[in-house]
């Protein structure tokens, strides 16, 4: 695997994923050492022409020779390239660079709520584009009904099956439910907090798939998929308290998050 060497990539330390990343590209070669640095930290001998804004949106990855920048998929495309030419021809192919392009860009402009760190004042942020939060509050809440309708038919000893849309309409109200309460509450946080509940609701539904693979080979006591269920409902409400507290809401939102499901659970049983 060949290294790129002169080059440094300017990741984000606010954000867990651009650090793990950019640490795996040195570490396996495909960058030298020393080869990444934080945006937020960088020297100002590094390139003058570094756009930090949208360094911010998009990593930026710095040529130390020549003061050529490129960003966002492009930089992940050069470093991997170099390292394994037999990518090339891949990374020049015009429909799949641009659907990686859109790919990366959804990633990016929300993974602020997909994995939230602590954010330092007086540090340059990713611009806010509706389109890709809205995306994404689309796809969490289609992936997470669509796993929930399958886990709901594993509880029918205990909660009513319903129709095959109570799922989605559940999701889809816990976000109408919570954005009015924001609204009235903190009305500049209303995409961060949709945002992170959704990513809740996904990470949640996700832990739903190693049981549903299990029950189709194994015949296990019904009570277990109700405990299930329970342990992970109380992960999530603890997830959703440390991302309030990320978010400074304090208490308020859990709380209605909370009440959403109860009035949900008393409207299954009495309808």
């Amino acid at each position: 695997m060949k290294t790129l060497n002169n080059h440094v990539i300017l990741f984000d330390n606010e954000c867990p994923m651009c650090y793990a990343y950019t640490k795996a590209f040195v570490k396996t070669g495909m960058l030298a050492k020393g080869g990444r640095e934080a945006y937020q930290s960088m020297s100002e001998n590094i390139c003058p022409l570094v756009d930090k804004q949208r360094a911010a949106n998009e990593i930026a990855l710095v040529n130390t020779e020549n003061g050529e920048v490129t960003y966002g998929i492009q930089s992940l495309f050069k470093i991997i390239a170099h390292a394994m030419p037999i990518f090339k021809p891949l990374f020049l192919f015009g429909p799949f660079v641009y659907l990686m392009r859109k790919f990366y860009a959804f990633i990016s402009y929300n993974r602020k709520v997909i994995i939230p760190a602590a954010v330092k004042e007086n540090t340059i942020q990713p611009s806010f584009k509706i389109q890709y939060r809205l995306a994404y509050l689309l796809f969490t809440w289609f992936i997470t009904a669509y796993i929930l309708t399958a886990y709901a038919h594993l509880l029918t000893d205990f909660v009513p099956l319903g129709s095959q849309y109570r799922e989605y309409l559940i999701c889809g109200g816990q976000i109408f439910f919570q954005g009015i309460i924001i609204v009235f509450y903190k009305k500049e946080k209303i995409w961060d907090y949709l945002g992170n509940i959704m990513t809740i609701s996904l990470a949640g539904a996700l832990l739903f798939l190693p049981v549903l693979v299990i029950a189709q080979y194994l015949n296990i006591p019904s009570i277990f998929f109700i405990l299930y269920f329970l342990m992970v409902a109380g992960l999530m409400f603890l997830e959703h308290l440390r991302r309030s507290k990320l978010l400074h809401l304090g208490w308020a939102m859990s709380i209605t998050w909370v009440l959403y499901r109860l009035i949900v659970l008393g409207l299954i049983f009495t309808l």
